[in-house]
């Protein structure tokens, strides 16, 4: 063994720690710099979710989108053929313009980076499109921080993981689809929308190459997006550019595509992202209706009316034609759905009511009721009713009752047919808010005291125009139809009908040429709520069934608004629009009506033809001469309030007592203490406090009682 065995055996195991310690670094390298698993093209496509749901009309155009997912705002994924080229290549001039030559990784650019920097040169990035696009699959090889070689390493090997699995196309698109852009937008097909107002496809030179100037910083200012922009595109003249780019920023492009002309539609019906849903809703009676009440709430004023919505049905088909629920300039709660939100009815639930009585033979259309004063004992006290003007105006014909929308004669008719029965009916026809029985509502239910929505209103008068047969309204184009239910008498929904649609009967009340008179048949009745909170009008034609309501949605009182100068002229120029060269055409008589000449003495009502159900017409109708009827107090009237004056002589304030009927051997009894005949007149001069006079017949029995106030 010579000398040189120790030195050669030193010389090899040195060199196997050697290559030990490489194989240990690199290994370690090689497992530090293990990038995450990357998914297949497939698996990225079938993952994508809009963050959007979109609204259509019948015939397919775009009403509404619905922001559903609020982490990020995404449409819906674009395939790279609806793309636009000049996009496509500059993005890819600008990012990496030897993109579709390597294999994820381009080693020139790194050797170029590497010599710049090692040389103090102008440092340029090496990052490629399939590097960025790793980035976006898996966000933490790019986290904030990782800006090192290692860190790099990853992004580079997860390119080539990509690069070897998918296509150059594939990745390009994906590309496109997953980067993010300013503010919330995520992909080409939000960010186009949202900054440049366009469609991918429709993207020009200019947009292309602010496009690509936004990628390196999304939140850029318009100068600096400006500059790069121009750089990129090499232009000359970078005038253009710059105006582009400052109206970018500005972001007034967002609303081009979105025409929100039914938000509250499409929160309704639009509850995960990328759902699309074709409505029933026509899109020009949608927008008529939308210029009819703005225009309306524009001339009330926002000091008086701030809110207002429609609903427009197709009779034939139950189809929804319009769902305006709101569209209020001013408004301080526009979030609300006015047109699903429940409201107090007021004279609006009339017509149900006479059609329920008529149907029963109990009133006809000729029937006289009294509007005089009346007081009606209930569990919470006397129930005073008054009309609308607080004037009365003596016996009046249930068709001129209805048609003037008289108050008195209308809880007559409720006592009539009885309060329960009346609000089953209302359930019947679909106002489910009355979830209490009839005892609760009282006699005021008959003007329209209980809660209603529009929608409800809208398909409970469109069941008066089919006839009295009721089925649901539809959404979604193409729902199943329901078979229509009987619910009101055919004859009886005719003859109601033909009240609302009689201009002659409600010019008492509305003038002989009121908003609610068209050019052709229609039928409407209108409804102003307690404090002048709500104001409706619901009417209906042989095709289509309006209804309008306007008001203030956080229940503050308008002033001086009434249903017809409120929603009955928004009522109008929707059916105008609807009928534009197609009027309405009046109703064919039902098997079951007979029309009969009637007159009506005692009345101020000219003889008149009439309609009636078969079996109760007749040729002569009067109301019930004073001695025929049921005796009671007319003044003072039950629940009135009377004050003293210190002014005037004591003896000069007394109360007259005021009774109706043959009171031959009645005596009046105040306070429990005999007052005298009722036939004398006798005066009363009352002590401050709570009177109660009752009149009694010859054997004692009390017949009826009012009670008054003395302050």
């Amino acid at each position: 063994m010579t000398e040189h065995t120790p030195r050669k055996r030193r010389w090899f195991d040195a060199l196997a720690w050697a290559a030990l310690a490489a194989l240990v670094l690199t290994t370690a390298a090689h497992l530090l710099t293990r990038p995450p698993a990357m998914p297949d093209y497939a698996a990225v496509r079938a993952d994508w979710k809009s963050s959007e749901a979109w609204l259509y009309d019948r015939d397919g155009r775009l009403l509404d989108s619905e922001r559903v997912n609020f982490e990020r705002r995404r449409l819906a994924w674009v395939p790279l053929k609806d793309i636009s080229p000049t996009v496509r290549d500059t993005v890819v001039a600008a990012e990496d313009h030897r993109f579709w030559s390597h294999g994820g990784v381009d080693w020139l650019a790194i050797a170029s980076a590497v010599r710049n920097r090692w040389t103090g040169g102008r440092s340029r990035g090496a990052s490629t499109l399939p590097m960025q696009l790793a980035a976006f699959l898996a966000p933490d090889l790019a986290q904030p921080g990782q800006r090192g070689w290692f860190a790099k390493i990853r992004q580079m090997r997860a390119a080539q993981a990509l690069a070897s699995g998918w296509t150059h196309e594939q990745m390009l698109e994906a590309y496109f689809n997953l980067l993010p852009l300013r503010g919330e937008a995520q992909g080409i097909g939000a960010g186009a929308q949202s900054l440049f107002g366009k469609k991918p496809a429709e993207m020009n030179r200019t947009d292309a190459a602010l496009f690509a100037g936004l990628l390196p910083n999304p939140a850029a200012k318009a100068d600096a997006l400006g500059h790069r922009a121009c750089r990129i595109a090499k232009a000359a003249d970078c005038s253009a550019i710059d105006a582009a780019a400052a109206t970018l920023v500005s972001g007034e492009q967002a609303a081009r595509f979105d025409p929100a002309l039914a938000p509250h539609l499409a929160t309704r019906l639009l509850d995960k992202p990328g759902k699309r849903v074709t409505t029933t809703i026509d899109r020009r009676i949608q927008t008529a209706a939308i210029v009819a009440m703005r225009r309306q709430l524009a001339g009330l004023g926002s000091d008086r009316v701030r809110d207002g919505a429609v609903v427009v049905l197709d009779n034939a088909t139950g189809d929804v034609l319009a769902y305006v629920g709101g569209v209020g300039l001013k408004s301080t709660a526009a979030q609300v759905d006015g047109a699903n939100a429940r409201r107090q009815a007021g004279s609006t639930l009339k017509p149900h009511l006479y059609a329920q009585v008529i149907e029963h033979g109990w009133l006809t259309a000729a029937s006289i009721l009294d509007d005089s004063p009346v007081q009606l004992d209930t569990a919470s006290g006397l129930y005073v009713p008054k009309n609308y003007d607080h004037n009365f105006q003596g016996p009046v014909s249930v068709r001129h009752a209805l048609a003037s929308s008289l108050n008195v004669p209308a809880v007559r008719t409720l006592v009539i047919n009885d309060v329960q029965l009346f609000r089953d009916r209302l359930w019947t026809l679909g106002y489910h808010g009355l979830v209490e029985d009839g005892e609760y509502y009282g006699f005021s239910l008959a003007l329209g005291s209980a809660e209603v929505s529009l929608v409800e209103q809208a398909n409970a008068f469109r069941t008066l125009a089919n006839q009295g047969r009721w089925s649901p309204v539809h959404y979604r184009l193409g729902e199943t139809a329901e078979a229509p239910r009987q619910i009101v008498n055919p004859g009886a929904a005719f003859i109601v009908g033909d009240i609302l649609a009689d201009a002659s009967a409600r010019a008492d009340a509305f003038g002989a040429d009121s908003a609610l008179r068209l050019p052709f048949w229609a039928a409407a009745k209108t409804g102003t709520s307690k404090g002048m909170r709500d104001n409706w009008c619901v009417g209906f034609t042989d095709r289509y069934t309006v209804a309008v309501w306007v008001g203030n949605l956080e229940g503050d009182s308008m002033r001086a608004v009434s249903g017809t100068s409120g929603a009955a002229p928004v009522w109008r120029d929707v059916m105008m629009a609807l009928h534009a060269g197609s009027p309405g055409k009046p109703p064919k008589m039902p098997e079951g009506v007979e029309a009969r000449q009637v007159a009506l003495p005692g009345t101020r009502e000219p003889p008149r033809r009439e309609y009636f159900l078969r079996g109760t017409a007749q040729s002569e109708i009067a109301a019930a001469p004073q001695a025929a009827r049921r005796p009671r107090i007319t003044s003072p009237v039950s629940g009135s309030v009377y004050a003293l004056d210190p002014d005037i002589p004591i003896d000069r304030q007394s109360l007259a007592v005021l009774v109706s009927g043959d009171v031959t051997g009645f005596r009046l009894i105040l306070d429990k203490k005999p007052l005298g005949d009722a036939d004398a007149g006798p005066q009363i001069l009352p002590r401050p406090g709570i009177h109660m006079l009752a009149l009694v017949d010859p054997g004692g029995r009390m017949i009826d009682r009012v009670r008054f106030t003395v302050r």
